[in-house]
């Protein structure tokens, strides 16, 4: 029997209905959560996404900057920018796009952001505070991941999870989430990467894969158990001479395989994607509730 797709959409549709009524109340005591956006340079992904970012604030009512600055803009100048933005009343989050240019530090932008405005989850205090189990926020892609995982009746608790993926974006934080000692989390967690020795052994153990290593169609049907949950992070561009546009978007997963054999799986596109957006205006909400005392 085929897997039960896990609709990101809908699951996000649901998220921005709850927080509508939060923004609501907000604004009734003269509050309106605000967003800004940095992004420095040409990157047509990143202006996508951004495009998206701005989307969803109007869409919800949110109060929307977004500094696009061209790819010389120098690191001194760009900190500058986020320190008058740590100042900025009317800013709750702050959230600079990557990838940055070469010629500037992602760590060191990342660390100047406010720990009371970093909506992305990427400052060193919040990764300790969430890796301790006391978050201030949570990065979005992963706190996405597990609430598809328990609004779709598949409860990470008590399950095992293998994740597929290291990365300081998705991996090693899902992991920390899901292994919390809290409701919507209790999961027995592996991490695997690619120096991982026979890595089909380990996700055929896994009642949840998360699927977040960045390489197109890499899971395969006989690397995951039958009834096993899907969870696919992975958004890769490979060719397609019959698409419009020339190429298609593709998984992490080999999702028409998986399907049959999975109990439910994540689609690409619609399935983490749309979380990873309504997650950013769920911090920012959650940012000027804590402002605002």
């Amino acid at each position: 029997m085929p897997a039960l797709i896990i609709d990101g959409t809908a699951i996000a549709d649901e998220i921005r209905e709850e927080l509508k009524k939060k923004i609501a109340e907000l604004k009734s005591k003269g509050v309106t959560p605000g967003l800004a956006v940095v992004l420095v340079g040409e990157d047509s992904a990143s202006q996508v996404y951004v495009r998206m970012k701005e989307k969803a604030c109007e869409e919800l009512g949110l109060y929307s900057e977004t500094k696009r600055l061209p790819a010389e803009f120098n690191e001194e100048a760009l900190l500058k920018l986020i320190d008058d933005l740590n100042a900025n009343q009317k800013i709750h989050g702050i959230l600079v796009q990557l990838p940055l240019p070469d010629h500037i530090n992602e760590t060191n932008v990342l660390n100047r952001i406010s720990t009371e405005k970093d909506v992305d989850g990427f400052h060193p205090v919040n990764v300790g505070r969430m890796l301790i189990g006391d978050p201030g926020f949570l990065p979005c892609t992963p706190h996405g991941v597990q609430e598809l995982l328990v609004r779709s009746g598949n409860s990470p608790e008590g399950k095992h999870v293998v994740v597929v993926g290291r990365s300081n974006i998705v991996g090693k934080p899902v992991a920390a989430i899901l292994m919390q000692k809290k409701k919507g989390a209790n999961a027995t967690v592996t991490v695997c990467h690619s120096r991982t020795k026979d890595l089909p052994s380990v996700t055929r153990q896994g009642d949840i894969i998360i699927a977040a290593m960045g390489v197109p169609l890499f899971i395969k049907a006989d690397m995951v158990k039958e009834g096993a949950v899907v969870i696919d992070v992975g958004v890769n561009r490979v060719d397609d001479a019959s698409a419009k546009r020339g190429y298609r978007l593709v998984g992490d997963v080999d999702f028409e395989a998986v399907k049959e054999k999975a109990s439910a799986i994540t689609p690409v596109p619609g399935g983490v994607g749309p979380m990873t957006i309504v997650m950013l205006m769920k911090n920012t909400v959650l940012s000027a509730e804590k402002m605002l005392g």
